[in-house]
C-alpha cells in the first residue's frame, strides 16, 4: 500500500455561509422577511431597532441663545441630589411582559382571533347528540376520523373493520359498519361519509323535498351516472319519460349540488392567512410607473452603540483575562453578525429594486393601461441582461413576490410569458393569446361548443398561427375543459 504524501490543485466554488443566508433572504417574501428580521432582533443582542447615528431629539429641538449655546430651560441646583438619579434598581413588576399601558406601549391591543369549529369536530358534535352504546360511539368516532378534509370516505369498510380489530381488538362486523356509517351520512353537511361522487349527490337529492324534477335527477344518477358525467346527453334523452326540458331541469339541479361537503368547513383560520402582502408597489406619477419597495413593516435596524462600547472596554483592558478574552470574542462576533445582516437587507433591497426597475420598464404600456393586449413577451434571461445579474437570482426575486398596481396586486412572475410570432412577423405575448383564447369560450354556443380545430382556425384568423396541440396546453393552462365537457342542454 502507497501511503505517500502528495499535492494536488483543484478549483471548486463553495457558497459561504454569508452568502447562503443571503440567498435565503432574497427568497422570502415581505410577510416572512418581517418575522425574519424579529427573529434576528431577539437572537443577536449587538442589533437594534432604529437609524444609525440617530440625532438625540431633545438637542435638536432646543433654542440657542445669541452666543449659539443651547439654552436650558431648567436652572441648576446645585442641593441636587444626583444619587437619586442614577439609582438604577427597577421595581419587578415593570420587568414582566405586558407591564405597561397602552399609551406608555404605544401600540394596539391585539384583537382576539376566533379560529371557528374545525369539519371533524363539527361531525363529532353531533355524533355527541346521538344515543348510542359506548362501542357503537367509538367505532362511529373512527368512522369520521376516515373522512378526509372533501368529507368522503375513501377507505374500504373492510380495512377500517381490521383497522379497529388490530386497535382495539373488538370484532365489528360490516352489517354494524354499515349502519354506522348510514348513522354518519345523516350528519350535516349533506352529503358527508359518502364513498363516491355518485353517492355524495344521491344522499343530497334523497333530503331535498319531492318533486318530479328531483325524481328525474335522481334517476338520471342512479341509471346512467357515466352518461351525465361525460355530459352524453343524448343518451340521456332516451331514458323512459325523459324530454329536454326534464333532462334541463335535472341537471339544473344536480349542479347545483356540493360535489365536495367538507369544504364549506375550510379553517377559518386557513382561510384568513391566505392573504397577499406585495413587495413592491408600483405608482403612475407624471405618465411614468414608478417602483417603490413595500417594506413600511421592517423597521431600521443599526449596531448597537452600547456593544461597541463594551467591546472598546474589553479591548483596552490590560490585563487580558481568560474572561475578558471571551466576553470580547462573543461580542465581537454579535457585531459582526449585526453588520452583516443589516449589508445583507440592504443588498437585498437593492436587488429586488433593480429587478422590478428592469421589469416595469419593459412592460412600461401594460403598467399604465392594465390591458393584457400591451404586456409584452418577457423571459427571465431578458431582466437578467438588463440588470447583469444572475437568471438564478432574477428566478429567486420573482418568484413568490407579488407587486400592487393600479389595477390589483399580481405575481411578478405574471410578467413573464412566452413570446409568438403573428403572420405579419409581429412579436406577442402567449398571454394575449390565451386572453383572445378564453374570449372565444366565454362567447360560444354552449349548445355547440368550439373544438380544439377550430379553435386554432379562429386564433389563425386572427393572424397567430399555432399548432392544435398548443391551443390545447393554452386551454388546460387556463383551467378549459375540452368541448364535450363544456356542453350544457
Amino acid at each position: 500500500m502507497d501511503t505517500s504524501l502528495r499535492l494536488s490543485q483543484k478549483l471548486q466554488q463553495k457558497l459561504s455561509p454569508q452568502q447562503i443566508q443571503m440567498i435565503k433572504l432574497i427568497e422570502v417574501p415581505t410577510l416572512q422577511l418581517e418575522q425574519r428580521v424579529q427573529q434576528e432582533l431577539q437572537d443577536n443582542p449587538a442589533l437594534e431597532e432604529g437609524i444609525e447615528n440617530e440625532p438625540d431629539d431633545n438637542d435638536s429641538e432646543r433654542e440657542l441663545d445669541e452666543n449659539g449655546d443651547a439654552i436650558n430651560d431648567t436652572p441648576i441646583n446645585d442641593d441636587t441630589d444626583f444619587e437619586e438619579y442614577m439609582d438604577d434598581s427597577i421595581p419587578d413588576y415593570r420587568l414582566a411582559s405586558h407591564n405597561q399601558s397602552r399609551d406608555e406601549m404605544g401600540v394596539r391591543e391585539d384583537i382576539p382571533f376566533s379560529i371557528g369549529t374545525s369539519f371533524h369536530e363539527h361531525l363529532s358534535e353531533q355524533l355527541g347528540l346521538r344515543q348510542l352504546s359506548d362501542q357503537d360511539r367509538s367505532i362511529a368516532r373512527f368512522i369520521i376520523g376516515n373522512i378526509d378534509d372533501d368529507g368522503y370516505l375513501r377507505r374500504d369498510l373492510e380495512a377500517i373493520a381490521d383497522d379497529i380489530a388490530f386497535q382495539t381488538s373488538v370484532s365489528v362486523s360490516s352489517a354494524d359498519l354499515e349502519r354506522l356509517l348510514a348513522l354518519v351520512q345523516s350528519f350535516e353537511p349533506v352529503g358527508v361519509g359518502a364513498r363516491t361522487l355518485q353517492e355524495c349527490l344521491l344522499l343530497q337529492l334523497g333530503k331535498k323535498e319531492p318533486s318530479p324534477d328531483v325524481d328525474n335527477a335522481i334517476r338520471i344518477l342512479t341509471k346512467d351516472f357515466d352518461a351525465f358525467a361525460k355530459k352524453h346527453y343524448d343518451k340521456l334523452l332516451r331514458l323512459p319519460g325523459m324530454d329536454e326540458d326534464k333532462l334541463k331541469a335535472a341537471i339544473a339541479i344536480i349542479t347545483r349540488l356540493t360535489p365536495k361537503p367538507g369544504a364549506a368547513f375550510s379553517s377559518i383560520l386557513e382561510k384568513n392567512m391566505q392573504q397577499v402582502i406585495p413587495d413592491f408597489i408600483v405608482t403612475i406619477e407624471q405618465g411614468e410607473p414608478v417602483v417603490t419597495l413595500n417594506n413600511d413593516t421592517i423597521p431600521p435596524l443599526r449596531v448597537s452603540a452600547a456593544y461597541r462600547d463594551m467591546l472598546q472596554t474589553y479591548s483596552q483592558d490590560k490585563t487580558q483575562s481568560r474572561q475578558i478574552k471571551d466576553a470580547a470574542s462573543f461580542v465581537k462576533q454579535k457585531l459582526d453578525a449585526a453588520k452583516w445582516f443589516i449589508d445583507a437587507l440592504k443588498q437585498r433591497n437593492d436587488t429586488m429594486m433593480r429587478v422590478m426597475v428592469a421589469i416595469a420598464h419593459l412592460q412600461r404600456e401594460y403598467l399604465i393601461t392594465g390591458d393584457d393586449v400591451n404586456l409584452k413577451p418577457m423571459i427571465l434571461k431578458d431582466i437578467a441582461d438588463i440588470t447583469n445579474l444572475d437568471i438564478s437570482t432574477v428566478s429567486r426575486v420573482s418568484n413568490s413576490k407579488y407587486v400592487q398596481t393600479h389595477f390589483g396586486v399580481f405575481p411578478i412572475k405574471y410578467f413573464f410569458s412566452e413570446s409568438m410570432l403573428k403572420q405579419d412577423g409581429e412579436e406577442v405575448s402567449s398571454r394575449t393569446i390565451k386572453s383572445i383564447l378564453l374570449s372565444c369560450v366565454e362567447n360560444e354556443d354552449k349548445r355547440n361548443p368550439i373544438p380544439d380545430e377550430q379553435l386554432m382556425e379562429e386564433l389563425k384568423r386572427k393572424g397567430f398561427v399555432i399548432a392544435r396541440r398548443t391551443v390545447a396546453k393554452y386551454r388546460e393552462q387556463l383551467g378549459i375543459p375540452v368541448a364535450r365537457l363544456r356542453k350544457q342542454v
